[in-house]
């Protein structure tokens, strides 16, 4: 059966690499949908030529122009209403691969359509949690794309829920594993984006570096699998082979074990439950190999006990967080907030929240805008 998809995001990491996944699976999949940020119109061109789509979304419109030029016959939409369009466009599919909170209104058109939401953009769960969940009216309706839920979610097929002790979240350790408070007070944002085994977009590839990519998955592997916050554990695991495990109370631990291949995650969160032949190449187990685990420095970095906090606040202290550190990030990278800066400056806000209740989309919206308002504050007091 051909599914048809919505893909959001389409000229980012997760959004060309979801392509490539499509171009070499014609049959199982129809593209009805691209929507990008508009920066790149040559490269959304090319992909529309390439999967012929009926609607094409830009939220940003400063290539339109040559957009609708180069697609007669294709609806060109533009504005961050026509992503949501895109999103609730009732494709079979839905993967949201933008960056960023934005990406909240799409995931819940998508869920409102009926569509199965592949889901990349983590921050809209993290963002809005309960909205997210009451939107999904199916338990197979809301699939994870991140690879550490990826496989947590393959590996809780392994038994039933009452049979789980703990989940646990693998860590590569970014760019800046194993090193000392001390020596990170003077790294760049060059620095910050040499991440030793993912290809990420900038903003995914510092959060890495602070670990609050991390925290980020803690908060949404409570919200997607139920598991109190408490039962989820982070391990650092330089090799980044082992992108999950679920631990059994009989003392079993299942692992998902794949190279550090996002078409992966991908390619199951577009086929979901089934999987695809030839996604990516499995590991060499005739070659020597070792895989390590270490334990997560929290001292040096504070970014998921910050969050642990957060989601033990209230329902929009998440919120707050995840915009707060947007904000930090932005600052780092034009060397406005120091790296150590960013946690600092996002515990700063999510203490100085005092707590709300996900009542709406507006109510979310409402947290972040004064969470990225209280950050600027931070910073340009540290400054």
């Amino acid at each position: 059966m051909t599914r048809t998809v919505s893909l959001l995001g389409s000229t980012g990491s997760i959004g060309t690499q979801a392509l490539e996944v499509i171009a070499r699976h014609r049959d199982s999949f129809d593209v009805v949908a691209l929507a990008a940020g508009g920066s790149q119109p040559d490269l959304v061109i090319e992909q529309a030529l390439a999967f012929r789509p009926r609607l094409v979304a830009l939220a940003d419109g400063r290539g339109a122009e040559s957009v609708r030029a180069a697609l007669p016959g294709v609806e060109v939409a533009i504005g961050p209403d026509a992503v949501v369009a895109a999103a609730g466009i009732g494709a079979d599919v839905v993967l949201n691969g933008v960056t960023g909170s934005v990406g909240l209104r799409p995931t819940l058109a998508a869920l409102e359509a009926g569509s199965t939401l592949a889901l990349a953009n983590k921050e809209s769960l993290v963002a809005g949690g309960p909205l997210v969940k009451r939107a999904a009216t199916r338990s197979d309706q809301l699939v994870p794309v991140d690879s550490e839920h990826s496989a947590l979610a393959q590996a809780l097929r392994s038994g039933a829920r009452g049979e789980v002790r703990r989940l646990v979240v693998t860590a590569s350790g970014g760019a800046f594993r194993g090193r000392t408070r001390a020596e990170l007070e003077s790294v760049t944002y060059a620095d910050a984006l040499k991440h030793p085994t993912w290809d990420m977009g900038p903003v995914v590839t510092v959060n890495s570096a602070t670990l609050v990519n991390k925290a980020l998955e803690v908060i949404e592997a409570h919200l997607l699998f139920d598991v109190p916050v408490e039962r989820i554990h982070v391990v650092v695991h330089p090799q980044s082979v082992v992108h999950s495990m679920v631990e059994f109370v009989d003392g079993s631990t299942i692992a998902q074990a794949s190279p550090p291949d996002m078409r992966l995650p991908i390619a199951l969160g577009l086929s979901w439950p089934d999987r695809l032949d030839g996604v990516a190449s499995p590991p060499d187990w005739s070659a020597p190999q070792a895989w390590t685990f270490e334990p997560l420095a929290e001292d040096v970095f504070p970014a998921i006990r910050i969050a642990r906090d957060a989601l033990a606040a209230s329902e929009l202290h998440p919120a707050v967080f995840n915009a707060a550190n947007e904000e930090c990030v932005a600052a780092f990278a034009v060397s406005d907030l120091s790296f150590l800066g960013i946690t600092d400056v996002v515990r700063g806000v999510v203490e100085a929240y005092e707590g709300a209740d996900a009542s709406s989309v507006e109510a979310v919206e409402a947290a972040e805008a004064w969470a990225r308002a209280k950050a600027r504050e931070f910073i340009a007091n540290v400054g």
